[in-house]
């Protein structure tokens, strides 16, 4: 043991000594399987793909236009849509029949939370996840948000009006659509109108 200066009471010598940080030796930690598993799954294998984002929306986090309070968003929405617009929640895979709608049935997907126009139906496909799909939205209606919960690194998309959850986006799945993306959105938090002039 090393000599204790006489000028340094023996406790503090202690305590400093039990904060010095040992020599780190460099370790390679692997990732565990049931992550590789979730990503790949999810369609998550190559995480970089998602912070492409097309012409019509950005990476962002502006302050949208519309700001309620939390009691006055209780008010006007559902609890469930309070749940998944609200504190981002997910509805359950083939819950919704907005899933099953095409792009045969002609009209636009509004925000539930403001009413914004976010989706038309002719940028909606079959994707078979459970969940609406479009590869493509009204411009300036969603942004994207970097969302790193759950263990993985996703795109979280947002009603740019009122900054309501809308769900996820994915690049790069292999559809045969004009972007390449499946913008992953739960019906709940949309409200189908059909064209007047269909």
């Amino acid at each position: 043991m090393p000599r204790i200066p006489s000028s340094l009471p023996r406790a503090l010598y202690a305590s400093l000594r039990s904060t010095t940080p040992a020599r780190l030796t460099p370790t390679t930690t692997p990732t565990p399987t049931y992550l590789s598993h979730a990503t790949r799954l999810s369609g998550l294998s190559l995480p970089f793909a998602f912070f492409s984002s097309s012409s019509s929306d950005k990476m962002s986090d502006p302050q949208p236009k519309v700001q309620k309070s939390e009691s006055e968003w209780k008010a006007i929405l559902s609890p469930e849509q309070f749940r998944i617009l609200r504190q981002k929640g997910t509805e359950y895979a083939g819950s919704h029949p907005y899933d099953k709608k095409s792009a045969q049935d002609q009209g636009t997907y509004h925000c539930a939370g403001c009413d914004a126009p976010l989706y038309t139906s002719k940028t909606k496909f079959k994707s078979g996840c459970g969940w609406p799909a479009f590869y493509d939205t009204i411009p300036g209606a969603v942004i994207r948000k970097e969302d790193k919960s759950m263990f993985m690194n996703r795109i979280e998309i947002l009603c740019a009006n009122c900054g309501g959850h809308l769900g996820h986006v994915f690049k790069g799945e292999g559809f045969d659509t004009p972007t390449d993306e499946r913008h992953c959105v739960n019906g709940i938090s949309l409200n189908f109108k059909e064209d007047e002039n269909k």
